[in-house]
């Protein structure tokens, strides 16, 4: 079982504002990012259907936390942690960092999702077990991992020149 997924990717010129800092909105982005990475990392998917019947994930709660800015055209590793599970939901840890292996995290983030089943006449959504491979392949983190990760976002950011 997995409860951890780290992945590279490079802030895109599109992602910045006009003074070339990553727009605040595209950190939610590389969130889902990660979560549908590392999703497909298992062989799974965040949206499937079977027999007509539509399975996704919602998010519920979302938060982030800016420490010091992304900008074009950093390298950044994006580092995902489990750190609850229930029966049809989630909950990720993710972790901003430059991708030099600098040990400070430039921001952090927390977002819960839960499975859920489109009900067949279009109506909406609703709350449903997650899926059997799901819970069989993706485990919850060691609690000190999870307390690390957040530790690390709360500690005063060193200044550094430009930031």
């Amino acid at each position: 079982m997995t409860h951890e997924f780290e992945y590279e990717r490079t802030v895109e010129f599109a992602e910045t504002d006009m003074s070339g800092i990553v727009h605040f909105s595209n950190y939610f982005r590389y969130m889902e990012e990660a979560e549908h990475t590392f999703f497909r990392s298992l062989g799974l998917s965040a949206h499937s259907e079977s027999d007509g019947v539509m399975l996704g994930w919602v998010r519920v709660d979302a938060e982030c936390v800016y420490r010091r800015p992304l900008r074009y055209p950093d390298r950044i590793k994006v580092r995902l942690l489990v750190s609850d599970r229930t029966a049809s939901s989630l909950a990720f840890e993710f972790g901003f960092f430059a991708a030099d292996g600098a040990a400070e995290p430039m921001a952090g983030g927390r977002m819960r999702t839960v499975c859920v089943v489109r009900d067949p006449a279009g109506d909406g959504v609703h709350a449903t077990d997650m899926p059997a491979e799901v819970a069989k392949r993706v485990s919850v983190a060691p609690r000190e991992k999870i307390d690390a990760a957040r530790a690390a976002l709360e500690r005063k950011p060193r200044a550094t020149e430009g930031d």
